[in-house]
């Protein structure tokens, strides 16, 4: 018998998650059956859709129950296989948990080439957020070389990796961050052209100086006033990718929807919703582009890794929504 510290909801949250939310209990795994395997996890993703997750609520996906194990896209190693596509050994992906061990049956479970990239990296750009990048920017926004690209969230696992496609697809790319250190790392590590502080600066008024001539695609992870700013400077036949809207995530109510939405109209512009979900059946053409342009040097991958057991999973969780992680940001176990 395999023994497992795990993350459970313990109660829905009201605004950022706490110690009430969670507990952490042990569990005792059962014998792996026919078509089994056990992992080992190395490395949990946190993504700000977590806190989505956490609502009861009708969405893409349903949310976690209540006692449930905290859902969550790992990086794990098999120890021991009663399935014939999968040996000891084994690096792979897939949605176990927050947990130190789990057992599955190899649905949705993918091999990892760790000579490719690291394992933090395959949670990265060549994980969710980089297929998020990809099939977000190529695919709902249809990028056209030439054009100019406007992301929030710019410094953050999504933003930072569609700022860099951009760039190499031939794009004029200014980047949203928050904090001066963040909008050096855009412009001076990244390739971004421009980058605005939007805690220092008037970033509609900045868009306006950095863009001109508008903006064709504003790929949105935030929602609210930069939503707002983006809407006023659209370009005709501009548009607009809706990823997420970290900043109404912790709301207690609902915020208030975009006021300049007859932009829309006015420049025959297109606002879309897209979940990466749908585009699962083709990951592995992303995953080749991306690792192609990561081996080039076209794109480099940010991860930020932090160090801890399953039990500082809640504080890591909430790095992501008071800025204070850059990149891909990772629990390490």
């Amino acid at each position: 018998m395999t023994k497992t510290q795990q993350v459970r909801l313990a109660q829905r949250p009201t605004g950022l998650t706490d110690a009430d939310t969670w507990d952490v209990t042990t569990e005792e795994l059962p014998e792996l059956g026919d078509g089994q395997i056990l992992v080992k996890v190395a490395f949990i993703s946190l993504d700000p859709a977590m806190r989505g997750w956490l609502n009861d609520v009708r969405s893409y996906v349903p949310p976690v129950g209540l006692g449930e194990v905290m859902r969550s896209l790992d990086i794990a190693t098999v120890v021991e296989t009663n399935h014939p596509d999968f040996a000891v050994g084994d690096t792979v992906s897939g949605l176990f948990g927050v947990t130190e061990y789990a057992i599955s049956d190899g649905r949705g479970v993918q091999q990892v080439d760790l000579a490719v990239a690291p394992g933090p990296t395959w949670l990265g750009a060549l994980g969710m957020p980089g297929m998020t990048a990809y099939f977000g920017l190529l695919e709902v926004g249809k990028l056209k070389a030439g054009e100019t690209v406007v992301v929030s969230a710019a410094a953050g696992a999504v933003g930072s990796v569609v700022g860099q496609i951009a760039k190499a697809k031939g794009a004029t790319v200014i980047g949203i961050a928050g904090g001066a250190q963040k909008c050096r790392l855009l412009t001076e590590e990244l390739g971004f052209d421009a980058a605005i502080d939007y805690r220092d600066e008037d970033v509609l008024r900045r868009l306006r100086e950095l863009a001109p001539k508008g903006i064709d695609i504003y790929f949105d992870n935030v929602g609210g006033e930069i939503l707002d700013a983006a809407l006023a400077n659209l370009r005709r036949g501009a548009r607009i990718v809706l990823c997420g809207a970290i900043s109404a995530y912790n709301a207690d109510t609902l915020p208030p929807g975009p006021s300049r939405y007859m932009s829309l109209l006015v420049h025959r512009a297109s606002m879309t919703g897209f979940v990466v979900f749908d585009y699962a059946d083709r990951y592995g053409e992303a995953v080749a582009d991306i690792a192609k342009w990561l081996s080039e040097g076209k794109i480099k991958s940010r991860e930020h890794v932090v160090e801890g057991g399953v039990a500082r999973f809640g504080e890591t969780l909430n790095l992501l929504f008071s800025g204070g992680n850059t990149g891909k940001l990772v629990l390490a176990l």
